[in-house]
């Protein structure tokens, strides 16, 4: 069964948000563990690519720059009406 590229954005987000505040990823980090999860002949680039602007476009995960970029789940503060 093809992996959808829902189900990696899904599998981003968890290991981003398992880690937040631990370890930070950047987009280079998240395919090569998709890739490494799903396995080559599942996944690709442009498939990740596709996961991050989707958890991007929705929200889910913010770029942050601190000396490079770096995916991570949005800071309380940092949520529309969260507060």
């Amino acid at each position: 069964m093809a992996v959808t590229t829902e189900e990696v954005a899904d599998a981003m987000y968890e290991l981003v948000a398992e880690y937040q505040g631990r370890k930070k990823f950047k987009p280079g980090d998240l395919i090569k563990a998709m890739i490494e999860k799903y396995g080559e002949d599942e996944v690709d680039k442009k498939l990740c690519k596709g996961a991050i602007r989707i958890l991007m476009d929705s929200g889910r995960c913010v770029y942050t720059y601190f000396g490079g970029s770096f995916i991570e789940v949005p800071h309380e503060e940092g949520i529309a009406g969260g507060g």
